[in-house]
């Protein structure tokens, strides 16, 4: 089991705090998460260093891809396999990120199985990683979550299985030492252990998790940018983003669906720090499972979500137009939390009816 510790506030050497920090990680650990070059945070010794330029080429990292629902009505074995890269991606207009993450992406990769399953999965690190990463799955009952048995140096890998013992909607992440700074790195995901029988049918299905991101320097300096430990601790972010990246579900790349449909959002934090107040403007919740569990409640405007913690929420599409899903803590739109429902299909003016819309092009409903 990951050890407990405490940062001691009298500590005011970053190298010190760092040693202090990485005693989170589990036994067995093979080395300890170091920071970048040129990452340790300003301590007033030296002027602060421009970041540099973003590389040629860098683009956004892809999106992961939601499991498709269980087809099958009886319990089997299901071979899993992850692995860590250190992939340098843009995390907003001229602003790149050394990111930390599962299969190339944040989230990591939609794992999908049934209660009573048993899960053998396989965890990699990439041999031009330059830390070692593990996997604690929340749906794990076990040491650490798998964390003790997966803290992989670069180049190796480990196996496990376990037990699918309870249905619902389960993060995983990284549990090596400092945690929170593999997180913020953008190592977390999803698992969904469904239920005999399965979840309901829906028309759409989308994979949504929220993540903050703490970097040196001001907020929106251009350039490759590298993590705050510093920040990390005082909890404050520079960016509170949805699936990685200022824009990853907006625009061009907004989820798509149809007047008529019903869409299910699994919703997950990562964090490290902050919990969300997960709200879609100009829906209502038909039905909210809360933190994942079993038993949904109904008609929810706005649904608290904890880092470290999952929901899933499910409503009919009635009305065209565009759905904007955000952290109702609005602070954080400003700071990239924001994804979009683009809808499609016939009006509904029995629903909805602009008898005589404002002229102003500036929407100021929230």
């Amino acid at each position: 089991m990951l050890r407990k510790f405490s940062v001691l506030a009298a500590v005011s050497v970053l190298t010190a705090l760092a040693l202090i920090l990485s005693a989170c990680a589990a036994p067995g650990s093979l080395t300890v998460s170091q920071p970048n070059p040129g990452s340790a945070d300003s301590q007033g010794s030296s002027p602060k260093a421009a970041p540099a330029p973003v590389p040629a080429g860098t683009v956004r990292l892809p999106q992961p891809q939601v499991a498709p629902p269980i087809q099958r009505s009886e319990p089997t074995t299901v071979k899993v396999e992850i692995e860590a890269k250190e992939i340098t991606a843009l995390l907003d207009d001229g602003v790149a990120f050394h990111y930390w993450t599962f299969n190339g992406t944040v989230p990591g990769p939609m794992i999908r199985v049934m209660q009573g399953d048993t899960v053998e999965l396989t965890f990699k690190n990439a041999p031009d990683s330059h830390a070692t990463h593990s996997i604690d799955l929340h749906a794990v009952t076990g040491p650490g979550g798998g964390a003790k048995v997966t803290q992989v140096a670069p180049g190796k890998s480990a196996t496990f299985r376990f037990k699918a013992l309870n249905p619902g909607v389960y993060v995983y992440h990284c549990a090596t030492g400092p945690v929170a700074l593999h997180i913020a790195n953008g190592m977390y995901g999803l698992i969904v252990v469904e239920p005999p029988g399965g979840l309901p049918k829906v028309d759409r299905e989308f994979y949504v998790m929220q993540g903050d991101i703490y970097l040196q320097g001001d907020r929106g300096e251009k350039g490759l940018r590298t993590y705050s430990l510093e920040k990390l601790l005082r909890e404050e972010p520079d960016y509170v983003v949805f699936n990685g990246s200022v824009g990853s579900l907006t625009g061009p790349n907004a989820l798509k669906a149809k007047v008529g449909e019903t869409v299910r959002i699994f919703f997950g934090v990562g964090g490290p720090n902050l919990t969300s107040s997960f709200h879609v403007i100009g829906e209502i919740f038909d039905k909210v499972y809360p933190e994942g569990a079993s038993e949904p409640v109904s008609n929810v405007q706005t649904t608290l979500v904890p880092a470290g913690g999952a929901t899933i929420a499910e409503f009919k599409l009635q009305v065209p137009g565009t759905y904007v899903l955000v952290d109702h803590s609005l602070g954080r739109l400003e700071k990239g939390a924001a994804a979009q429902i683009q809808v499609e299909g016939p009006d509904n003016p029995d629903v909805f009816n602009p008898i005589a819309p404002a002229t102003s092009s500036q929407d100021t409903s929230h």
